[in-house]
């Protein structure tokens, strides 16, 4: 007997048959119409947050989509997870630890696309720029570093994602009365 969800009729069947060696001793469940998890807990827990999010990160949008999709979970949350939130409303503040395991994959690449970097850069000789074209090797360099560039975390001594912002307020010099000129006018 397959596993798998029968109808009352195909498991009389089955168990008439007279192949079925384990006495069976099942429960009918009722299928629940409520959605969500049975304790009434709706938040995502906080491992697939991080498997969403790496995956957006390393696979991209599309492949962080369907697998949220698999769960049940919003494109919205998808974007959240990426870029270190648990909601599109807490950007600015995030969720700590999402956001220090999205900074740690995202480094897991820089250093991929560093060492890249660093062997284009070291096949640019005065003898290849001699021999080859030169717009090829220098793509791979400045692809690199532009994936560098996209992939570092943007701020790295601001851990609490705040922005970095001054504000400066110039206001003019107050003149006296008596600074301006009287000019008398008769009617």
């Amino acid at each position: 007997m397959a596993m798998g969800i029968v109808s009352d009729e195909e498991l009389e069947k089955e168990l008439s048959n007279g192949k079925t060696r384990i006495p069976v001793n099942g429960i009918v469940v009722e299928k629940s119409q409520e959605h969500g998890r049975a304790s009434g807990d709706v938040n995502v827990p906080e491992a697939l947050r991080k498997v969403i999010g790496q995956d957006s990160i390393e696979n991209g949008r599309s492949s962080a989509l369907a697998l949220a999709s698999s769960f049940g979970i919003s494109d919205s949350s998808v974007s959240a997870y990426a870029n270190g939130a648990t909601s599109t409303a807490q950007y600015n503040g995030g969720n700590r630890e999402l956001r220090k395991h999205n900074n740690k994959v995202k480094e897991r690449i820089v250093s991929k696309a560093r060492s890249r970097l660093i062997s284009s850069l070291n096949h640019i000789t005065p003898e290849k720029l001699q021999e080859a074209k030169l717009k090829d090797v220098s793509a791979v360099a400045r692809d690199m570093s532009m994936i560098i560039k996209n992939m570092e975390p943007q701020d790295v001594e601001n851990e609490d994602n705040k922005p970095n912002v001054n504000i400066i307020f110039y206001a003019p010099n107050t003149r006296k009365e008596s600074e301006y000129d009287v000019i008398d006018v008769n009617e």
